[in-house]
């Protein structure tokens, strides 16, 4: 091949990159421009997280669930957790598991970090959202 023709070679195909690379960038700006035009969704995803009822059945915490995971699937302030298991709040206790939390504060107690912290959650959801009362039971009813 000519020292020519290599040259119409190496042209053409940076030509051909350089359209390419045009074509797919005004297709990307366009697309870009329409998911712009349809806005935020209806919440945003910490108001949604807001509107997701609080778990309530302790049975379902896990010794690999961290204190914050827990406090946040619960909805009790991570303080209340800490504070039932004797422990600072610290970002390096929060990202230990209960397990590791169990291994490394109370090695002679198996599961009593998981316990505890479920007989927290217990207690601050009976402070919170008391039991409701059964309706009045009416004792004469009239007869059709």
């Amino acid at each position: 091949m000519s020292l020519k023709t290599q040259r119409m070679v190496v042209f053409g195909l940076i030509t051909a990159g350089v359209l390419l690379a045009v074509f797919f960038g005004i297709r990307a700006a366009f697309a870009f421009r329409e998911f712009r035009r349809h806005g935020a969704p209806p919440f945003s995803p910490l108001e949604a997280k807001n509107h997701q009822p609080a778990e309530t059945d302790v049975e379902l915490i896990r010794e690999w669930m961290t204190i914050p995971y827990v406090a946040q699937m619960y909805q009790v302030p991570p303080k209340v957790l800490f504070e039932a298991l004797g422990l600072p709040p610290s970002k390096s206790i929060g990202e230990k598991s209960l397990k590791q939390l169990n291994d490394e504060y109370f090695p002679q107690a198996e599961g009593l970090v998981v316990t505890t912290v479920k007989a927290a959650i217990l207690e601050f959801q009976a402070q919170t959202f008391p039991a409701p009362t059964p309706p009045p039971h009416p004792t004469n009813i009239p007869a059709p």
